[in-house]
C-alpha cells in the first residue's frame, strides 16, 4: 500500500514520515535549509508479512500544488496532517478537495503539534476536522490520531492503524499491461538512467521491453527496485525504481509513462466525466483554459463542455479536454484540472474514452456511448456499447483503452466477432442481421434498376450500400450471406442467386464465336476493335456486347476495349496470390516475368485488381487484400 501525504504547508508531514519510518524525505539542499518540502520525498517500512509500505511526502505550499498532484495521483491511502497550533488552513481544505476529486477513499487524519497546546484545544481542532470531513463523503469518518513527531506521543496508535490498513489493502489485479506514471527521472553513476514512479497497472520483469508515452521511446528494464529494493519483478500499487537501457535522463520526464509496448497511445483530446468542486471559484465556461493534472502529468488544456454551456461548482458533466501536447491516458484515469493562473483547484474527474472524436463530439449518439463507458463492470460496459454499435466495435482498440488484454472473453457466445489484421471487431447479433438484410436488399433494389448488370463490384457495393462498415467486417459479411445461399459471387460482382443477365439469341452465336479469340492469346487478348474485324460486325455492337457479357460475368473488362475471359483472369490471379506468398507482394516487373506480357499490360492487370478489392497497393506492389473474390487459390468463382 502507498500512503500519500497531505495538508498546510507547515503543519509537519514530512517531521512525521521521519517519526513513523525513520527517514527524512527532505532531501534537497535548497528544502534543509529553508525548513519546507518542495519536491516529491519518499520512505519505506517493512510490514510483519513481508510487504512494504511506502509513504510519498508532499509539498504543502500552494506554489507546489503541482507537485503535490503528482504524487497523490498513486496513492492508495490519503494521511491528512493538521497542526493543532493553526487548525485548519487554506491547503488543508484544497488538499482534501483533491483527494476527494481523485477518489481516494481509505484515510486517516494526524492532529499533528500536540505538544505545543492545552488537551481542549486538540479536542476543538478535532470535531472542526471532523465537521470538514463530513463534507467530504469519501473521507467523511476516516479517524483521528493526536501525535507529536517531537515527543512520540500517538505515533504508535497511528502506526498500528496504518499497517492494519495496509494488511488488508486488496493487491491491484496484475493481468494488466504495465504503466508506471514517472514523477523522477535521474542518471545514476555506473547504472545509467533510471526513473521512479508508482505501478498503476500490471507487472514488470528484468529484462522486459517496454515503452515511453508519450514520445514513443522503446526502452529495455535493466534492473529494477522496488519499495526501496532490489527485485526481479514488480506490480501494481507498488513504488518502482526502473533502470533503463536505450533512453538518456533528458528524454524521460516526470509526467511520462513506462508502458508495456501495445498500451503506448498518446492522446490529444480525451472525453471525461468531470466534477467541479463546491469550493471553485466560478462556474467552469466552455472553452476554458485550464491546468492540467493527470497521473504525474501536468499540462495546460481547454475544456469543451458536451451537455451544457457552463458547470455551476458542485455540478458535473460529460467533457471533453484538449491539451496542448499529446499525453499518455486510458479509461478510468483520475485528473485534476485547476484555474489558468494555477490559484484554485476547480475540479477532476474520470477520463471515460483516451481517444475522443474532434467532430460530432456532442451528437445523442456520443452522449448516449460515453454514459455507457460509466458503466463500472466491464461486461456489462462492453455489452452495452455492443448493442449501441451498429457498425462493429473495435475490440482491440478498447482492450488498450481499458487495459483489458483478455477484453474478448467477456463477450457472449451469440455475439460476432471478426479477426481482421489488427482489428478484432464485435458485433450484436441483432445489429448482423440488420447488416446482412441491408446487404441483401440493397442488391435486389441494384437488380430491379439495373436489370442488364450482374452486379456490383464487392467495394461498389459496400460503398454503395455499407459505407460505414469496416471493409475487413464487409468481407466477412458477404461471406456469411453466401454460406447461407442468400448472395452469391460472380468474380468480382454480387449478385442474388436467382438474378441472371440473359443474351438475345443473336449474342449467343455471336459471343460463340468471340470465346476462341479470347483464349487464343489468353494473357493478351484482342482489343474490342479487332474482334469486330474479325467477326465482320460494327465496331460499337462489339463493344456493347462485351460490356454485357461484362455486366454478366462471363469477361472481366481491364481497361476500355479491352476485356478477358474468366480462365485467363483465373490463372493471372493465381499468380498474383503466389507472388504475394513468395515475394512479398507482386510488383509489375515480377508480374512482367511470371506472365510474359508488356510492363504497361501488366500494370494495367494490376490496377484492376486493385480496383475490384482483390489486391490493395502498398507503394509499389500489390498485396493480397480478398483472396476469395477469385477463388481460393487463384480458382475463379462463377454463377
Amino acid at each position: 500500500m502507498i500512503i500519500g501525504t497531505a495538508g498546510h504547508i507547515d503543519h509537519g508531514k514530512t517531521a512525521l514520515v521521519h517519526a513513523l519510518t525513520g527517514v527524512d524525505t527532505d532531501r534537497l539542499k535548497e528544502e534543509k535549509t529553508r525548513g519546507i518540502s518542495i519536491e516529491l520525498g519518499y520512505a519505506y517500512q517493512a510490514l510483519e508479512n513481508g510487504d512494504v509500505l511506502g509513504f510519498i511526502d508532499v509539498p504543502g505550499h500552494e506554489r507546489f500544488i503541482h507537485t503535490m498532484l503528482a504524487g497523490a495521483a498513486g496513492i492508495d491511502f490519503a494521511l491528512l496532517v493538521v497542526a493543532v497550533d493553526d487548525g485548519i488552513m487554506p491547503q488543508t481544505r484544497e488538499h482534501l478537495d483533491i483527494l476527494g476529486l481523485l477518489g481516494i477513499h481509505q484515510g486517516a487524519v494526524a492532529l499533528t503539534k500536540i505538544d505545543r497546546v492545552p488537551p481542549e484545544r486538540i479536542e476543538e481542532v478535532a470535531l472542526e476536522v471532523r465537521a470538514l470531513l463530513a463534507g467530504f463523503p469519501s473521507l467523511a469518518g476516516a479517524p483521528c490520531f493526536p501525535v507529536s513527531a517531537i515527543k512520540g506521543e500517538g505515533l504508535e496508535a497511528l502506526r498500528a492503524h496504518l499497517h492494519a490498513a495496509a494488511l488488508k489493502h486488496a493487491k491491484l489485479a496484475e493481468e494488466q499491461g504495465f504503466r508506471l506514471a514517472v514523477d523522477r527521472s535521474f542518471t545514476l553513476k555506473g547504472a545509467g538512467t533510471v526513473v521512479t514512479g508508482t505501478v498503476f497497472a500490471g507487472k514488470v520483469s528484468v529484462g522486459n521491453g517496454l515503452i515511453v508515452t508519450p514520445s514513443g521511446k522503446h526502452v529495455r528494464l535493466r534492473s529494477l527496485h522496488v519499495m526501496n529494493q532490489a527485485a526481479a519483478e514488480g506490480h501494481a500499487g507498488q513504488r518502482c525504481a526502473l533502470n533503463l537501457a536505450g533512453v538518456d535522463k533528458d528524454e524521460i520526464q516526470r509526467g511520462d509513462w513506462v508502458t508495456s509496448p501495445y498500451l503506448h497511445a498518446p492522446t490529444s483530446r480525451f472525453d471525461a466525466l468531470l466534477s467541479l468542486s463546491n469550493n471553485a471559484p466560478h462556474p467552469l465556461k466552455q472553452w476554458t483554459p485550464v491546468h492540467l493534472h493527470l497521473g504525474a502529468a501536468h499540462a495546460m488544456a481547454r475544456v469543451a463542455l458536451l451537455e451544457r454551456e457552463t458547470l455551476a461548482p458542485g455540478e458535473s458533466t460529460l467533457a471533453q479536454l484538449v491539451p496542448d501536447r499529446p499525453i499518455g491516458t486510458l479509461h478510468g484515469d483520475s485528473f485534476i484540472v485547476r484555474d489558468a493562473d494555477a490559484k484554485h483547484t476547480l475540479g477532476g474527474g474520470h477520463v471515460l474514452d483516451p481517444w475522443a472524436p474532434q467532430r460530432k463530439r456532442r451528437t445523442q449518439e456520443r452522449l448516449t456511448e460515453l454514459t455507457s463507458l460509466q458503466l463500472p463492470d466491464t461486461r456489462s460496459r462492453l455489452m452495452r456499447l455492443l448493442d449501441q454499435s451498429e457498425w462493429g466495435l473495435d475490440l482491440n482498440k478498447m482492450a488498450i483503452a481499458w487495459n483489458h488484454p483478455k477484453l474478448i472473453d467477456q463477450l457472449t457466445g451469440d455475439a460476432k466477432w471478426i479477426a481482421a489484421g489488427d482489428q478484432n471487431l464485435a458485433f450484436s447479433p441483432s445489429h448482423w442481421q440488420s447488416l446482412e438484410q441491408n446487404l441483401a436488399d440493397g442488391l435486389a433494389k441494384f437488380h430491379e434498376s439495373f436489370p442488364d448488370e450482374m452486379g456490383p463490384e464487392a467495394t461498389r457495393a459496400r460503398r454503395m450500400f455499407l459505407a460505414k462498415l469496416p471493409s475487413s467486417a464487409f468481407s466477412a459479411l458477404v461471406e456469411s450471406l453466401q454460406a447461407g445461399g442468400r448472395i452469391k459471387r460472380s468474380g468480382p460482382w454480387l449478385h442474388l442467386p436467382d438474378h441472371r443477365v440473359s443474351l438475345t439469341p443473336q449474342e449467343e452465336v455471336l459471343y460463340e464465336r468471340i470465346r476462341p479469340l479470347l483464349l487464343e492469346t489468353p494473357y493478351d487478348p484482342p482489343w474490342v476493335r479487332d474482334l469486330a474485324r474479325h467477326c465482320g460486325v460494327d465496331e460499337s455492337r462489339m463493344r456493347q456486347l462485351m460490356q454485357k457479357l461484362a455486366r454478366q460475368g462471363s469477361v472481366f473488362q481491364v481497361i476500355r476495349d479491352l476485356f478477358y475471359a474468366p480462365e485467363a483472369m483465373t490463372e493471372l490471379a493465381a499468380i498474383v496470390t503466389e507472388l504475394d506468398q513468395t515475394e512479398a507482394g507482386a510488383s509489375a516487373a515480377a508480374f512482367r516475368d511470371r506472365t510474359g506480357i508488356g510492363r504497361k499490360r501488366c500494370v494495367q492487370l494490376l490496377e484492376f485488381f486493385d480496383r475490384v478489392g482483390y489486391t490493395r497497393r502498398m507503394r509499389d506492389t500489390h498485396h493480397l487484400r480478398n483472396p476469395e473474390m477469385f477463388g481460393r487459390n487463384g480458382v475463379a468463382r462463377h454463377a
